[in-house]
């Protein structure tokens, strides 16, 4: 197959049992929610729709923690990078003869309640192995159904959203992070920057930054593992009018906020353990 191309698909916050919470801090946070789903694997979630790229806060349902158990060992907060592709099968083929660690692909679905009666939004991933990714997963998904998750009704947002154009990945020793993803996009796909690199993906980047570095860009993130092990740990949206999201974490009742002239800041503990930067 042709170099697998970098783009965002979405982020996965890992909410575990606390999805009611959690789903109604990002309500307060300004972000337009899609009615609870529910995957054939046991897991729920609700979505946060942009333009290229959305939102997950995944979590499960009382009673059905011991589901999918594999997602709930991981910190809650930012656990998931989840990049587009048309082909999730050969995307296997080609990571796995290069000797990438890859686990086989899954398919699953979740039905989607429309005007018009239920439908099944349907997946296919293809997860890197779980080694390669310290508290959290990355993956490429294939949508069947695109048209059953990107909808513009979805798409409308108080706090003026449009998508997210930085991930953040904390780590020691960045230059190792992006070591992987230049194994999978090549080596041209990620670029130095202060305090580490970064990975152009679609509308997205990814930066791979020392705490201290990211730090500069956000506020209040999430610690690194116990072990001093990468993690996951913040996004920045794109909005139409920072006004919009200064109007939403006022009525929100939000603390912590820092507006700067540039950006607004969100920490970690007012977004489900996630760092949150709002730029137009």
């Amino acid at each position: 197959m042709p170099q697998i191309q970098p783009t965002l698909d979405h982020t996965v916050i890992n909410v575990l049992g606390e999805l009611d919470s959690i789903s109604a801090q990002y309500k307060r946070l300004g972000f337009s929610l899609t009615d609870r789903g529910h995957h054939t694997l046991g897991s729920s979630n609700h979505l946060a729709i942009f333009g290229e790229n959305y939102l997950e806060l995944l979590g499960y349902e009382p009673g059905r923690g011991t589901e999918r158990a594999d997602l709930w060992k991981h910190p809650a907060g930012l656990t998931g990078l989840v990049f587009k592709t048309d082909d999730a099968l050969a995307v296997h083929a080609e990571l796995a003869d290069r000797g990438i660690p890859v686990e086989n692909p899954a398919e699953f679905s979740r039905p989607v309640a429309l005007p018009g009666g239920p439908q099944d939004a349907a997946f296919r991933v293809t997860r890197l192995g779980s080694a390669l990714v310290p508290n959290g997963r990355v993956f490429f998904c294939q949508h069947f159904t695109p048209e059953l998750v990107w909808r513009d009704e979805w798409r409308q947002h108080p706090n003026g959203v449009v998508d997210i154009v930085e991930f953040y990945i904390a780590a020691i020793e960045p230059a190792k992070t992006a070591a992987l993803y230049q194994s999978i996009f090549g080596s041209e796909s990620v670029t130095d920057v202060p305090g580490g690199h970064v990975l152009r993906a679609g509308r997205a980047s990814v930066f791979f930054l020392t705490p201290a570095e990211i730090n500069r860009h956000l506020t209040g993130i999430a610690s690194m593992g116990q072990d001093g092990s990468d993690r996951m740990v913040g996004l920045t949206l794109k909005t139409r009018s920072l006004e919009l999201v200064k109007q939403c974490v006022g009525s929100g009742r939000i603390t912590g906020v820092q507006e700067l002239p540039d950006r607004v800041l969100i920490p970690n503990e007012q977004a489900g353990g996630v760092a949150l930067a709002f730029v137009e």
